[in-house]
């Protein structure tokens, strides 16, 4: 049986709330082959493309953890969405996520990645009244 070390996940699987992009992009040294005074920048392993990391907060309330830095996978600096007028943070959507975990002393901690880092879909999904929840129930 072959498990595969990163999972496939939808981008409303793992932000189903959507979420914000807080900070700007960074890119991630190879800390391994970096030293004080030459730094080497890390690349994806499977792709060779560059490697990016972008803090965004998620917003379900129920979250675990509130803020998450997700590593994005690009020959160039992956460019943020235009901010929206009004609103304090950049709203963002991942394409091609996968989640990694890993053990992290006693407790398993994830990385997460993406193939690509855009403005969120202005599709709306349909609203939910309590009348109607007990309608579908029946």
């Amino acid at each position: 049986m072959a498990i595969p070390r990163a999972f496939k996940v939808e981008f409303g699987e793992m932000f189903p709330l959507g979420c914000y992009m807080v900070g700007e992009v960074d890119q991630v040294k190879d800390f391994e082959a970096s030293t004080p005074a030459k730094p080497v920048w890390a690349r994806d392993k499977d792709t060779g493309d560059f490697v990016w990391q972008v803090t965004v907060l998620d917003c379900d309330p129920e979250a675990r953890d509130k803020t998450l830095k997700v590593k994005v996978s690009s020959p160039v600096q992956p460019v943020p969405p235009a901010p929206m007028p009004g609103l304090p943070f950049i709203p963002v959507e991942f394409d091609g996520l996968t989640v990694t975990p890993w053990q992290n002393g006693q407790r398993i901690a994830y990385s997460v990645r993406a193939r690509e880092m855009r403005a969120p879909r202005t599709t709306a999904a349909p609203v939910r009244t309590p009348a109607a929840s007990k309608q579908d129930a029946a």
